[in-house]
């Protein structure tokens, strides 16, 4: 049976964002993932006072990266979560934002083999074990925790290029992909199957997962506007490659951009389009949500995140969603 995530954004009031999560586990949601960016309240004490409040959903940061913090103290306190919640914990780990990491001036290097060592490390340290790790990135020597959880955290590895998806599948509990469009995932899963075959592991050894914007409400246009901010950042930060295989020309995506950097807001938000909109996000009443959930999950996906917006009204899509969609899938 599929599972089902929702991806919070600590932007407002902590006891807001807590409440958000006791209603979506109360509606049925399996994990809760919080998003972990400078600029935002911090991803480790939200998730703290979540899992306090909270019984039976796993939580998770969606995702952190291991240049702000050193991988041995994201399993320091992934670990410490875990003692709070046993069995609810997982993490969530990708490269990072490049332009965000700029701006403090963090070199953003060798991701591929900072993320295979970082998850090692990860694993190891919330394992139990004692790491002494000579790599091209991390040089550790004998470092263990001094208290034990029952198993090691989980790592869900964010992914979007094709290396960074095969080391994921190959390396990763779960692959975490940032996308909503069936052509996404075409390309996504023959990268893979490619990094599952190197670690002799099957598709059923894995969470692939689809972190989508995502936005839901019984008025259509309602639901469209929502999403609208959030699909012009991602066409303006998206490679071209990436643009290309929906269509979307490179200079479209630079007037959105100029516009952002320009604060013109009304000029960014006009200049989304309908192939933006479908390209990136799935907007819509609950029907339209079902047929294109169900079309990602025939194509292999086991976990399906509504991210940000989630609708117009947070508590209340959460709510639709968990009255209109969520039924289709238990009921399968």
């Amino acid at each position: 049976m599929a599972k089902f995530g929702v991806e919070f954004v600590p932007q407002d009031a902590y006891w807001k964002t807590t409440y958000y999560a006791m209603l979506a586990e109360k509606s049925g949601y399996d994990y809760v993932w919080i998003t972990d960016h400078f600029n935002n309240r911090n991803v480790y004490t939200s998730l703290a006072t979540i899992l306090n409040y909270t019984d039976r959903v796993k939580i998770g940061p969606g995702v952190t990266n291991p240049y702000v913090l050193h991988p041995m103290g994201t399993a320091q306190t992934m670990a410490s979560l875990a003692e709070i919640a046993p069995g609810r914990v997982v993490c969530g780990i990708g490269s990072g934002d490049k332009t965000t990491l700029e701006m403090a001036n963090i070199p953003h290097e060798k991701p591929l083999a900072t993320i295979r060592e970082a998850v090692q490390i990860i694993r190891d340290i919330t394992g139990g074990k004692r790491v002494n790790l000579d790599g091209s990135i991390y040089k550790i020597s004998g470092v263990k925790l001094n208290f034990k959880i029952p198993q090691p955290v989980p790592v869900f590895v964010g992914a979007q290029g094709p290396k960074m998806l095969s080391l994921a599948a190959e390396i990763g509990d779960g692959v975490l992909i940032n996308a909503s469009n069936p052509k996404d995932f075409e390309t996504a899963f023959a990268s893979i199957d490619e990094g599952l075959a190197k670690a002799g592991k099957k598709r059923s050894d894995i969470e692939v997962v689809a972190a989508t914007a995502f936005s839901i409400d019984k008025d259509l246009e309602k639901a469209r506007q929502a999403a609208v901010p959030v699909v012009a950042f991602i066409v303006a930060g998206s490679p071209e490659p990436l643009l290309q295989r929906h269509g979307i020309s490179v200079e479209a995506a630079n007037k959105i951009k100029d516009a952002i950097v320009k604060g013109d807001w009304g000029n960014v938000f006009g200049q989304v389009k309908p192939e933006m909109m479908e390209a990136f996000s799935i907007v819509g009443t609950p029907d339209v949500c079902i047929e294109k959930i169900d079309r990602l999950l025939k194509m292999g996906v086991t976990l399906f995140i509504t991210g940000s917006p989630i609708g117009p009204k947070i508590h209340k899509s959460i709510e639709l969603f968990s009255k209109e969609v969520l039924p289709h899938f238990r009921n399968q």
